[in-house]
């Protein structure tokens, strides 16, 4: 190989470096970049979230739950004596949860009882659930628990409040505060 040959070679190598040592400094640099991590900050406040019943631990005595069944569905106190009367029954058919349902069931059939009509649920669906979680559960009820009911009770046109408030004082929930 001649020198004018070794120095064109060395010329080439040069340009090409040349040009190259430029897009591998910057390919290194985008490769850098894209390593980076990236950290988003949002301004949202954390919160603690938990089951809106989770703080209801304690079951009721069975004057505790016959007295706030018989207010829920009539709107009004149950006489000492009734109270009395209602605690004997329970005591002699012996399961409580028979004994609760038995008696949801005679309330809820009474004539005098406060209930919504169908039609004013049937009206503003979303208020009477609320309104339900309310005065059975003494909360709001989450989002998940409204759009289930105002879907349960829009999709069955045989629904009446009355099946509704039954299933609220008979529920688990119901027997805790």
């Amino acid at each position: 190989m001649s020198c004018r040959q070794t120095n064109m070679l060395i010329f080439k190598y040069m340009k090409i470096r040349n040009l190259l040592l430029p897009l591998l400094l910057c390919g290194a640099s985008l490769f850098l970049h894209s390593c980076k991590e990236k950290s988003y900050i949002y301004e949202v406040n954390e919160l603690e979230v938990s089951p809106n019943n989770s703080d209801k631990n304690k079951e009721k005595t069975v004057e505790q739950y016959v007295a706030i069944l018989y207010a829920n569905m009539f709107q009004q106190a149950l006489s000492p004596d009734q109270q009395v009367d209602l605690a004997d029954l329970i005591a002699s058919i012996g399961d409580k949860q028979i004994a609760f349902e038995a008696i949801t069931a005679k309330m809820i059939t009474d004539p005098d009882i406060q209930l919504p009509s169908n039609e004013e649920m049937r009206t503003d669906v979303s208020s009477f659930v609320t309104d339900t979680y309310r005065r059975f559960f003494v909360r709001n009820p989450t989002e998940a628990e409204k759009e289930y009911f105002i879907n349960y009770i829009e999709s069955r046109p045989n629904v009446t409040p009355v099946h509704i408030y039954f299933s609220f004082a008979t529920s688990n929930e119901y027997y805790y505060y």
